[in-house]
């Protein structure tokens, strides 16, 4: 038949997962549908949130301070909700690029950014990254010049790395949303841009 997929064994985080949540829920710490709503909710939230944060920061001098000084607490101010994680914002500048990895595993801030693309999670990219970052940025299209300085920040699983692009130029007067609007994820994790 062909709609029949592939069988592959779990990995080891997956059995684990399994094996603490069947845990919690037979303890009657959390129930299912508990587990199946927050599921849900991770997967329908998108990078708007970062968008947002990013936006605040283009428009507003003091937050971008407070952003840069302690992520998660800018974060907060803005009711989004950073739990148990330290939030590192990391600001692009003419002088330097800033990229995030995770090179053990796949630590990405999804509070802020959504599911973390499959390419992120990939051993190529977590590996290629640290070493050869010009390259791994030039093949997403994002030629950095050789002057600009490009510091990668590996997220750890109680830290995650969020980057501030630069504002582009041509975006003065715009309001908030409609600078959300030219913030990709990508940008956010420091392998684009946004562009008018």
């Amino acid at each position: 038949m062909s709609d029949q997929g592939t069988y592959r064994p779990l990995s080891y985080f997956q059995l684990m997962e399994i094996s603490l949540r069947e845990l919690l829920v037979e303890k009657g710490i959390v129930t299912e549908e508990q587990v199946a709503t927050e599921v849900e909710a991770m997967r329908k939230r998108g990078y708007e949130r970062g968008a947002r944060v990013v936006a605040r920061a283009w428009v507003d001098p003091e937050y971008k301070k407070r952003l840069l000084a302690n992520g998660t607490k800018a974060c907060e101010e803005l009711g989004l909700e950073i739990p148990a994680l330290k939030l590192i914002a990391v600001e692009n500048t003419p002088q330097v690029h800033n990229a995030i990895v995770c090179t053990l595993c796949s630590c990405y801030p999804r509070m802020l950014l959504g599911i973390p693309p499959e390419w992120y999670k990939s051993r190529n990219y977590r590996s290629r990254m640290v070493r050869e970052p010009r390259a791994v940025l030039a093949e997403f299209g994002l030629e950095i010049p050789d002057q600009v300085t490009i510091r990668v920040h590996d997220s750890t699983a109680d830290m995650r790395y969020m980057v501030l692009p630069m504002r582009p130029q041509g975006t003065d007067g715009w309001d908030e949303e409609r600078l959300a609007s030219i913030v990709s994820r990508d940008s956010m994790i420091g392998v684009a841009v946004p562009t008018v």
